[in-house]
């Protein structure tokens, strides 16, 4: 039986591609210059010139555009560099993990999670997974989905506990739904307490709000209670992706008011940093869920950690 064309094209790049061809290619896509490249390379500029070309014609594709600031990558250029950061990060991590488990120091674990999944979903897993596996290194990225996706797709993080929706291309993920993500409208501790069991929005008007930025899944959540509301967006916004920098400037002055996850917002309540105000949201930001590579295969320490995740769903 003859292989396919496609299977043929591959057996012929994976003996023909060398690793230095994809080392070139990630330091012209950082110098945007062959002779810094090379230079970092320790080649001599004529070398890295020719493994450029080879590289050009194995894959049948020019892959820079020469520009007055330098080499600048077109969109087979970007394509085969974020494979090469792929390939690289994925070797970089195999060596990384071997050499940790031959020291008895175990491997790693890269996580990303939106903020929202931090407190209740994150920490206990994380803690869990620690206490098991003692001599396991675990990194966690707090962040957008949409940068933390970038982060998965060049092999920078395992796995995300985030939204695999806002991506332009969610189908090129395994995406496992966790839960939802209510939220709540939370203003200082130093706030008055409200009476009444009830607020609504409209009673906000001279409040000064802090937002998030427009590109992100809660900034329309707000557009839309706001719509629903009768209202329109408040003028004059704060804007800012930042839990950190939320709750400081809530903080600041008792006429701010701001919309967090609820699980986020519960925590600062309890360390009498923050009060909930009584206002009924009527919408939720887009669910949750793990968010891995299709084609990509965890590690023992993730596929332990997905267990974890999934069992207070369980």
């Amino acid at each position: 039986m003859q292989p396919s064309p496609r299977l043929q094209s591959l057996n012929s790049l994976l003996s023909r591609l060398r690793m230095k061809q994809l080392q070139l290619l990630i330091a012209l896509d950082d110098h945007k210059s062959l002779h810094k490249a090379s230079s970092a390379l320790a080649m001599t500029q004529s070398a890295a010139s020719k493994s450029l070309a080879e590289l050009e014609t194995l894959l049948e594709a020019q892959l820079f555009e020469r520009t007055k600031a330098g080499l600048v990558p077109n969109q087979f250029g970007h394509c085969v560099i974020r494979y090469a950061r792929l390939m690289a990060t994925d070797l970089g991590a195999l060596c990384e993990e071997m050499a940790q488990i031959r020291s008895g120091r175990g491997g790693r674990l890269a996580v990303g999670a939106v903020m929202g999944a931090v407190p209740q979903i994150i920490v206990p897993a994380v803690d869990a997974l620690q206490r098991r596996h003692p001599e396991l290194t675990i990194d966690i990225v707090e962040d957008t989905s949409v940068h933390m996706l970038a982060l998965l797709d060049e092999g920078h993080l395992d796995l995300l506990v985030a939204r695999a929706s806002v991506s332009d291309n969610p189908g090129k993920y395994h995406y496992q739904p966790l839960s939802e993500e209510p939220l709540s409208v939370v203003v200082s501790a130093e706030h008055p307490r409200v009476r009444g069991k009830s607020m609504s929005l409209a009673a906000l008007a001279g409040y000064r709000w802090i937002t998030y930025p427009s590109h992100m899944p809660l900034h329309a959540v707000l557009e839309r209670e706001m719509d629903l509301a009768g209202l329109s967006m408040p003028a004059n916004t704060i804007s800012t992706a930042s839990t950190f920098v939320t709750v400081a400037l809530l903080q600041q002055g008792a006429d701010m008011v701001s919309i967090l996850p609820t699980a986020v917002a519960e925590m600062f309540v309890r360390r009498g940093m923050l009060r909930i105000l009584p206002v009924t949201l009527r919408s939720m930001s887009q669910t949750i869920g793990i968010v891995t590579r299709k084609g990509g295969q965890l590690s023992p320490a993730g596929e332990a950690f997905v267990r974890l995740l999934r069992q207070p769903v369980a």
